[in-house]
């Protein structure tokens, strides 16, 4: 069991500390310049050909996917009940309760957890989050709904030709598989790069109040996925990735969004590291469940 934690766990926490001791030891990356390549091409060409190469049966994927939304509804419940009782603004704050970190520690959890099967279910769930992040998340920091914003997302068409191709049994031409396969792989390396990178970059206050709702983010995240497996009768790599994606700390992203629109983003800055910490901290309990 220890050498299947640690197989899990190593590749996230040496490719996340390479990032963050890189900043820490003086030196600069500037992720403004890289992570609209990861957003706009890297991340959409690995969810395209994930989903094209897995073999997973697409009605699994799709239960994944209306899965992720029950979770996201319910963690965006949870969100503004906390913050209403604790009397904390909701635009600040309310997309970092519903809008777990899926991708960058989703996804190679659920990679190295699970193998491709992992990989491909862990997609399904972190492309509704996606969607979400990019609709529903930015619309609530920026104080309205924009269908421009969210028409701008691309893992809407991606996911979208990907069923179709599936649907109708059409394979692409091997150049092009090879092509969108080769520009996916880098996003997994990347995102865990700039996870470090982050939160090197990031400074923490409002201690306690991070501690709070890190624990509602993770700690409720967590009991949703297990509500969720119970309720769908999940099982094996199915019911892991729930657990795994609904239990992720704060995205780095709503931090960005905070930033933008001037939602007390020190704070959140603050929240993201908390629950990311506290997420490091308790993985090996986590996966000794799921796995």
């Amino acid at each position: 069991m220890l050498a299947d934690l640690f197989s899990v766990l190593a590749p996230v926490f040496v490719t996340a500390g390479i990032g963050f001791a890189w900043i820490k030891a003086g030196r600069t990356l500037d992720t403004n310049q890289f992570t609209p390549i990861i957003v706009f091409v890297g991340s959409p060409c690995l969810v395209f050909s994930t989903l094209m190469e897995s073999g997973v049966d697409i009605g699994l994927l799709g239960q994944i996917a209306g899965i992720a939304i029950l979770a996201h509804a319910a963690a965006l419940t949870m969100g503004f009940l906390a913050l209403k009782a604790g009397g904390y603004p909701l635009r600040a704050f309310l997309p970092s309760l519903m809008l777990p970190n899926t991708g960058n520690m989703g996804l190679p959890l659920c990679l190295f957890a699970f193998g491709d099967i992992g990989l491909a279910l862990g997609i399904a769930y972190f492309t509704i989050s996606a969607l979400l992040q990019f609709t529903v998340g930015i619309s609530i920091a920026a104080g309205g709904m924009s269908v421009k914003r969210a028409l701008s997302t691309p893992h809407i068409y991606v996911v979208s030709l990907a069923v179709l191709l599936l649907w109708t049994g059409t394979t692409l031409p091997e150049w092009v598989s090879n092509t969108v396969h080769l520009i996916g792989q880098f996003t997994i390396p990347l995102m865990l790069l700039f996870l470090g990178v982050s939160l090197a970059r990031l400074t923490v206050q409002g201690v306690g109040r991070a501690v709070i709702l890190s624990v509602v983010r993770i700690g409720g995240g967590l009991a949703v996925g297990v509500l969720l497996v119970w309720a769908f009768g999940l099982t094996g790599p199915a019911a892991g990735v729930v657990l795994i994606q609904s239990s992720m700390p704060v995205a780095v992203f709503n931090y960005l969004f905070a930033q933008y629109y001037d939602n007390s983003p020190a704070e959140v800055a603050g929240l993201v590291v908390v629950s990311t910490a506290i997420s490091f901290a308790t993985l090996p309990f986590l996966l000794a469940f799921v796995l």
